[in-house]
């Protein structure tokens, strides 16, 4: 079931004024009833996270690494996704701390001051950032899966072409989809799922066909304002957009910070996540990272559930808490850790480095 939140006259960063229709949806247990998990949504997807339509229901629902049976899970649509009625053609007046604002704004609606976890993936990752820099008591556990606090040059460049398909492009949301992929798979995935081989019947190379399905698909259920307001989304996370001082706030706090990162990962690389961690760790000793080794890069978080149920299970299964899991423990900036960071021989290291 869809609920509705109205929050009147929200003025964004950049000065706009405008009514904002928040939307979003609740599984598991009753709210107020048990510990309650924000999961945010990346670019094209929605509040719809379990059941069997859920874009995440391999991980979260009755039994899963995020178990219903002892978890509230809350989701909320950005607002102008295209989920529900509410648009946003204004795209360029928003950045992603202003959907971090809204969304502290929605729980302050329903009297939820705290979480046990905030986890997002992709974009959803970086709004998780940007709400737990603006308020870093806010939960318990902070997740961004192949995210970060902020977006590269890399990233924006790739947004940039984006945003070019969808303003020039005869068909916008169909051709930046296509473009898309290439950057959410690797030439690696695309080797080894196509080998080189063609469609007969269409007479083309079936790569070729795979990526006009996929603009297809996303044509057909994406409106070309929600794919705007998304891609200027990407683009624009950044929690030291006002200064330093909210990374400094973050990292002196006491959340838990699990940051899982794809090794293949071309949108929000490895080695930035792994510069994030290495940073954290100087200030905070609540900071760990889990590493999804696949050749599918970005994607890989919706792909190999079972890497990622293992790095999970620790923050939501409390008997897997319990069991002693072997970890790296670092004292200072040590050598260890610098190769760690740096991603010197990776391999050898754990799935969870520790910075305890």
């Amino acid at each position: 079931m869809l609920y509705h939140i109205k929050l009147a006259k929200y003025t964004t960063i950049s000065g706009v004024t405008q009514d904002i229709g928040l939307s979003y949806q609740l599984f598991g247990k009753k709210l107020y009833s048990a510990p309650i998990v924000l999961v945010n949504h990346a670019l094209t997807g929605n509040s719809n996270v379990t059941g069997e339509d859920g874009w995440w229901s391999s991980l979260i629902g009755k039994g899963k690494c995020i178990d219903t049976d002892a978890y509230t899970v809350l989701s909320f649509n950005i607002p102008g996704n295209g989920h529900d009625s509410f648009v946003i053609e204004n795209y360029k007046d928003f950045v992603a701390g202003d959907i971090a604002h809204i969304f502290l704004s929605g729980l302050k609606e329903l009297k939820i001051d705290r979480l046990f976890a905030i986890i997002g993936g992709s974009l959803g990752g970086g709004i998780a950032w940007e709400m737990t820099a603006l308020n870093p008591k806010l939960t318990e556990h902070l997740i961004p899966v192949a995210s970060d606090w902020k977006s590269t040059d890399w990233l924006i460049a790739n947004c940039q072409i984006q945003e070019q398909f969808l303003v020039n492009s005869k068909q916008p949301v169909h051709d930046a989809r296509m473009h898309a992929m290439l950057c959410y798979r690797t030439p690696e995935s695309f080797k080894e799922r196509f080998k080189r081989s063609t469609n007969e019947e269409l007479q083309v190379f079936n790569v070729e066909s795979w990526l006009l399905h996929h603009g297809d698909k996303l044509q057909e259920r994406f409106q070309l304002s929600a794919y705007k307001l998304m891609n200027q989304l990407l683009k624009t996370i950044d929690i030291t957009r006002d200064g330093e001082q909210n990374f400094t706030k973050l990292q002196n706090s006491d959340t838990n910070i699990h940051i899982i990162g794809v090794d293949s990962d071309m949108f929000f690389t490895a080695k930035e996540n792994k510069d994030t961690f290495k940073q954290l760790t100087q200030a905070n000793s609540n900071v760990t990272y889990g590493e999804v080794r696949s050749i599918h890069g970005h994607d890989a978080f919706l792909i190999a559930y079972d890497q990622m149920k293992k790095l999970l299970n620790r923050i939501f299964n409390q008997n897997e808490s319990a069991k002693k899991v072997k970890t790296l423990k670092f004292g200072g900036t040590s050598s260890i850790l610098e190769k760690a960071a740096n991603g010197e021989n990776y391999k050898s290291f754990p799935f969870c480095l520790n910075a305890k």
